[in-house]
């Protein structure tokens, strides 16, 4: 039977204990944060080498769109361009499903907080010492690079679409994948922040996904639309990354000038608000913006008690 002590001495020595103890534990601070955002990270690129099989699944529905439905369209859309242009429809729709490579991984990347959060992982990350947003960001950082990662894969396609490995090209493409991947993310993570089932975010996510590709202009010109579908793609963050991202590949394709012509006008015209042409540096700021506000509401989500 254990036996309560009133001796000074080892009263005095419990309480050194336990202060030695309360000493120990970290305190909040810049340093733990930017930590906690590099083993978030980390986490998420060990997750993400460990399962070969998403991997090769994320790029398979990519692939189908280009290489298929490329293949069936050319003939339907060849009729809007000269014969003697000789130019590959498959050309046009790259730069949307290489966007598509990327929105399926950002996205279901975001998922993990849910799967973490059903089986009891979350809750232990949250009690950390750590700042919430510096979990939101690594969460962020760690969905930006995997889905980056899957789109520089699909980069290496793109010499059957009569893309050129061209080194500017292919850091440009790059650098664009990286910001739409954070943004993608970032809008995940803010679904994320409250659904409790991994079926619910599941569903929502096949509710929404599809819709964002289809309204970005990915597989046809955003120019004679009605005036509903017009205002519908202006609102998709997806329209201002595949608009620049087709605008950077016709840039470096070796066509004739007039054959130049005719595709800039019939088959990218640009993004437009009323008739006023949107700056690229505008366009890429537009979406860099929008991740920067996801995730602050995610942030300001997970801020609020769990």
């Amino acid at each position: 039977m254990a036996t309560q002590t009133t001796d000074p001495a080892v009263v005095a020595d419990e309480g050194a204990v336990v202060d030695a103890i309360r000493v120990s534990v970290p305190q909040r601070g810049l340093g733990h944060d930017l930590r906690a955002v590099s083993i978030v990270w980390r986490r998420e690129l060990i997750r993400f080498r460990g399962d070969r099989l998403r991997a090769i699944t994320s790029l398979v529905q990519p692939f189908l769109f280009l290489f298929i439905l490329g293949t069936g369209l050319s003939n339907l859309a060849g009729g809007s361009l000269p014969h003697s242009a000789n130019f590959d429809f498959k050309t046009f729709i790259y730069p949307g499903v290489l966007a598509m490579s990327a929105l399926f991984t950002a996205i279901f990347s975001a998922g993990s907080i849910v799967w973490d959060r059903e089986f009891g992982f979350l809750r232990e990350i949250m009690v950390a010492p750590v700042s919430r947003a510096a979990i939101v960001v690594g969460k962020c950082l760690g969905g930006a690079t995997i889905a980056t990662f899957q789109g520089v894969i699909f980069l290496a396609l793109a010499w059957f679409a009569h893309v050129p490995y061209n080194p500017v090209l292919i850091l440009s493409l790059i650098g664009m994948l990286l910001l739409l991947s954070f943004t993608l993310t970032a809008f995940g993570v803010m679904m994320a922040a409250r659904i409790k089932q991994f079926q619910a975010f599941m569903a929502l996510t096949q509710m929404l996904v599809m819709p964002l590709f289809f309204l970005s202009g990915a597989l046809y010109p955003l120019n004679g639309l009605p005036a509903w579908l017009t205002v519908l793609t202006r609102i998709d963050p997806l329209t201002y990354v595949v608009g620049p991202m087709r605008h950077a590949v016709f840039s470096h394709l070796s066509l004739p000038a007039y054959v130049t012509h005719i595709i800039n006008s019939r088959l990218a015209p640009g993004i437009t608000w009323a008739g006023w042409p949107v700056p690229l540096w505008l366009s890429l700021g537009i979406v860099a913006v929008m991740g920067l506000a996801m995730m602050a509401v995610a942030i300001a989500e997970f801020n609020k008690t769990e």
